[in-house]
């Protein structure tokens, strides 16, 4: 009965859920009920990913209906990544001095978050290793071990764009993936999985509901522990997550164990002892212990205090225990320094032994690990300026798409903007030290510099003007009182010859008054004769229409939305019937939420679109939407949202302002989510274009010799202080 009953699952179930989606909520614990191994099918018929794309609340759509998909190519920008320049480098620790550093990958795209592995064949030389690469478009698991020329690609979900915290074990490998989605929105999709290097079979280890993070194995393998929020939802959260450290026998993963509540990244010492770091109530980020019984039976008292390990006065994060009980690994930041070391803690002593800030001391080292015999210490850092590997930032990056019609390009900078004819994007570099307007060739081959040395930012070129870009001059993320300005900058086509990185002629025309304070994020309407922008000149953040040639110098402007609210962000539609926005104006005493508004030029129709749930739901009021744009026939909307919550501990990155926000897309009435990034990192500041064929076979993962050089050039936390 119960292998008919599989089978009628497998050939009705797909039929029953698109068109009665709510069903999901009764069907999920009854399958789970009468098919104990139900998550655990075969590879070649893994239902879970394709059954559980079509269970559906808002954030999970129904699959995408027979009329036109989304497609075309996003470019878009992710916060610090293209300078992060990771290699993991390791040292020996059992000799009378610590190193020589060892590089133990390739120098090609970032590689991070390794674990050694205890190879008998390797054994007092470089230890073998596996670790996360975005060499092939996202986050992948790979091998190298001494003598392997290229890094070994290791089992890995087809459909899933996020693999994290590799460990492998007697030839079964548990990682991080987040291809399931949840049941419910505001929830992290991280969950922890595990499969064998000789077979096929991909099982689910996290109770489908719960979230997983930052997963550790037991020296005996039989235990794993990780940082876990169970079942309960995202609260919006980000600096410290509110996870608890959750304990489970590998041979029985559906009977957790909460050993110890309000914790993050566990590292076991053998079986006996867990370390973990959370922020104490100093303030002060810390590393603490708790001793596990090695049982875990429901007459012991469960959850347990843990003992503080590391003293107040200096931040310790991502702790590595080494197993012979003595020793932990350390990454720390401490007063006077703005670098992330690491450090290793005598647990006897209670002393610290720096390690890398005498290799490197100007220098960010994250996430240590130790090889299971404690011979070594692994970490990842920037490269530096390697001579045999990858050392320039490529203008253009590929980045594998999760929609098969939509191509993904990741740009170096922000805010891109492409030509009516598709063969140039503007960007802005930066906001800071190499602040400007800049136009990169669409191949990622070159690129001339329009502005230099001048904040801007929020570009829009004009669709019936080749040489016609408008941007915001000025301060970004400023009060209403700020000056900000309008500018509209007019070039020559001819002057884009030679071999780039020139300093190209321009007129910079300002459109509008200085007076009227922080005016930004203009779109221009697809005749090029209007555009639609910010200002805050009313001592709120509203919308106005503005002439594109001559701006409001001789009376061309018009207040579009007013009110004590902030309106912002907006998108003229391709068709010129809509304009998008951002807006918290149902909430307007909140400056943390914001949803998508449309509103048409002429002032009517004001509408909100509701993507996280519908009108009256809690869900929609905690939707933190930005960026929006329009795709070229106007009927789907891209934009950065908080949907998905977090996919990684942001304390185990370089700073993050927001590593909740990914890309998603939707129609739009708001129906038919979709999710196009999946990371640790914050991605944003899209553009959505068609017709355009973008020669992506000339453009590298990382492999470029056409950018900027690789330095390294990003920060801590920025939330991380030391001012305690």
């Amino acid at each position: 009965m119960q292998r008919h009953l599989k089978c009628s699952i497998s050939q009705h179930l797909h039929k029953l859920i698109s068109h009665h989606y709510q069903v999901s909520l009764i069907i999920i614990p009854k399958l789970q009920c009468l098919l104990p191994d139900f998550r655990r099918l075969p590879r070649p018929a893994f239902l879970l990913p394709r059954l559980f794309s079509h269970y559906s609340t808002p954030l999970l759509s129904l699959p995408l209906s027979m009329g036109a998909k989304p497609k075309g190519t996003i470019l878009f920008t992710t916060v610090g990544r293209t300078d992060y320049g990771f290699d993991i480098f390791s040292l020996q620790l059992q000799r009378p001095q610590l190193g020589p550093e060892r590089r133990l990958t390739d120098a090609h795209s970032i590689n991070f978050n390794g674990q050694f592995i205890l190879d008998h064949d390797s054994r007092g030389t470089s230890p073998t290793l596996v670790f996360i690469s975005e060499r092939t478009g996202s986050p992948r698991i790979y091998l190298t071990r001494p003598g392997l020329s290229h890094p070994k690609l290791l089992p890995f979900v087809p459909e899933s764009l996020f693999h994290d915290r590799p460990i492998l074990n007697n030839d079964t490998l548990y990682f991080l993936s987040a291809h399931e989605k949840p049941h419910q929105i505001f929830r992290s999709w991280s969950a922890l999985y595990s499969t064998s290097l000789n077979a096929s079979e991909i099982t689910r280890l996290t109770p489908h509901g719960s979230v997983d993070y930052s997963p550790a194995l037991s020296a005996s393998g039989k235990f794993v522990a990780v940082a876990s929020y169970g079942s309960r939802p995202w609260g919006g959260e980000f600096h410290e997550l509110n996870t608890d450290i959750v304990v489970f026998d590998i041979s029985d993963p559906v009977k957790r164990v909460v050993v110890c509540e309000r914790g993050g990244w566990p590292s076991w010492s053998a079986d006996t002892a867990v370390y973990f770091h959370h922020q104490a109530r100093d303030g002060w980020w810390s590393i603490f212990r708790l001793d596990f019984p090695g049982i875990l039976e429901a007459d012991h008292q469960f959850p347990i205090a843990p003992i503080r390990v590391t003293p107040p006065g200096v931040h310790c994060f991502t702790p590595a225990a080494a197993h012979d009980g003595k020793t932990i690994a350390v990454a720390t930041r401490r007063r006077g320094s703005k670098f992330r070391h690491i450090e290793l803690f005598d647990v006897e002593s209670k002393t610290f032994h720096p390690v890398t800030e005498k290799l490197n001391p100007n220098t960010h080292h994250y996430n240590p690990f130790v090889s299971p015999d404690s011979q070594f210490l692994g970490y990842h850092r920037f490269r530096g300026q390697s001579t045999d590997g990858v050392n320039k930032i490529p203008h253009l990056e590929p980045v594998t798409s999760a929609v098969e019609e939509l191509r993904m390009l990741r740009v170096n900078g922000s805010f891109p903007s492409v030509s009516p004819n598709g063969e140039l994007i503007a960007i802005n570099p930066d906001f800071e030290d190499n602040a400007g307007l800049k136009i990169v060739k669409s191949d990622g081959s070159k690129r001339w510099s329009l502005l230099n040395g001048r904040v801007a930012f929020y570009n829009s070129w004009s669709p019936a003007e080749e040489h016609v870009i408008y941007t915001s001059l000025g301060p970004i993320f400023e009060s209403v009182k700020a000056t900000v300005q309008i500018a509209r900058i007019t070039f020559d086509p001819k002057d884009l010859d030679g071999d780039g990185e020139d300093e190209i002629p321009c007129d910079v025309k300002v459109l509008t008054r200085e007076e009227t304070g922080n005016n930004a994020f203009p779109s221009c309407s697809p005749d090029g004769k209007s555009l639609v922008f910010r200002s805050g000149r009313s001592r709120h953040k509203n919308l106005y229409i503005l002439d594109a040639v001559n701006g409001e110098f001789d009376g061309g402007i018009r207040q579009l939305t007013d009110g004590p609210w902030i309106d912002t962000m907006p998108s003229w539609s391709p068709k010129g019937d809509l304009i998008a926005f951002s807006s918290n104006r149902h909430k307007p005493d909140d400056a943390s939420v914001f949803s998508i508004y449309v509103i048409r030029p002429d002032g009517s129709g004001l509408k909100r679109i509701y993507v996280a749930g519908p009108e009256g739901s809690d869900e929609v009021d905690r939707e933190r939407i930005n960026h929006v744009c329009f795709s070229a026939d106007g009927e789907w909307l891209l934009f950065t949202a908080n949907l998905g919550g977090v996919t990684a501990e942001p304390v185990s990155w370089p700073n993050q302002f927001q590593p909740y926000g990914d890309l998603f897309v939707a129609r739009l009435d708001g129906s038919e989510l979709r999710r196009l990034t999946w990371n640790g990192f914050e991605n944003g500041t899209p553009t959505w274009i068609s017709g355009v064929d973008f020669d992506i076979g000339r453009l590298s993962l990382g492999d470029n010799e056409v950018g900027d050089e690789l330095r390294g050039q990003f920060e801590d936390p920025l939330w991380i202080t030391t001012d305690i």
